[in-house]
């Protein structure tokens, strides 16, 4: 539209002087450009209620209806136009909904630590100064009555396979423990309280504060709780703690290392 119109041209009824797009930059050149002479007539944007009363549809309501007829045309191509008003003007029009599938994501497992990384982190290392006996003599003591409720209670008339068998499947951090039998003389009658279990060794802390690491292989050692004495061939006992309560140990004849 332009933004100009000479005095003698007839304006619609519908346009009004100050009807134009504020804002205009020729519009407002056109008014600072000749101030002595009638400034040009200035048009703006109808409002909503000038354009209902005037009967008059914005550039957008066209476009917005040529889109929807091409949309229409392009989604319904066997049905005509005149049936596709009809259709829309009866009835809504329920578009299908299609659900989209959630994919279930993997639970990833935590990786613990390798045994290498173990090892430099030092994180079963027991430090020198706390290697002394009397520390862990509360541990003993505690040790003890777990075995003791483990076992119902160690009374003179319980059979001594029964204790074994709890011995074998107990957990043995803070029993004294004592080498009897060895391949390898320099083990034999080491004695002390048992801090640490692994597949192959025992570390164990003697009276001299002293720690021991002793393999199980070839070694023969003996538990003693309230005068009861059970024997371990560490050959047959290579197992962690955690392996060791959910296995069978079958009762065998004495082993010559």
């Amino acid at each position: 539209m332009s933004s100009e119109r000479s005095c003698n041209e007839k304006a619609p009824p519908y346009l009004k002087e100050t009807e134009a797009q504020i804002g205009s930059p020729s519009s407002v050149s056109e008014l600072g450009s000749d101030s002595g002479q009638k400034a040009g007539v200035i048009y703006h944007a109808f409002s909503q209620n000038e354009a209902k009363e005037y009967n008059i549809q914005h550039s957008g309501a066209h476009r917005a209806e040529a889109f929807m007829r091409a949309f229409l045309k392009r989604s319904l191509p066997h049905m005509s136009q005149q049936a596709c008003e009809n259709q829309l003007q009866r009835k809504a029009v329920v578009l299908d909904y299609f659900t989209r599938r959630r994919r279930k994501e993997k639970k990833k497992k935590s990786k613990g630590l390798s045994a290498r990384q173990r090892r430099n982190l030092r994180l079963f290392e027991i430090k020198p100064e706390q290697q002394r006996y009397s520390l862990f003599l509360p541990l003993h003591e505690l040790w003890k009555q777990y075995i003791r409720d483990l076992c119902n209670g160690l009374k003179p008339d319980t059979q001594p396979q029964m204790i074994q068998a709890k011995l074998l499947k107990a957990d043995l951090h803070g029993a004294i423990i004592s080498v009897t039998k060895s391949k390898c003389p320099s083990y034999v009658g080491v004695t002390g309280i048992l801090l640490q279990e692994t597949k192959h060794v025992f570390k164990i802390i003697t009276k001299e504060d002293r720690l021991k690491v002793i393999p199980k292989l070839n070694c023969v050692f003996t538990v003693e709780i309230d005068d009861f004495i059970s024997y371990i061939y560490g050959s047959k006992f290579q197992l962690r703690s955690s392996e060791r309560s959910a296995k069978k140990f079958k009762a065998k004849g004495t082993i010559d290392l």
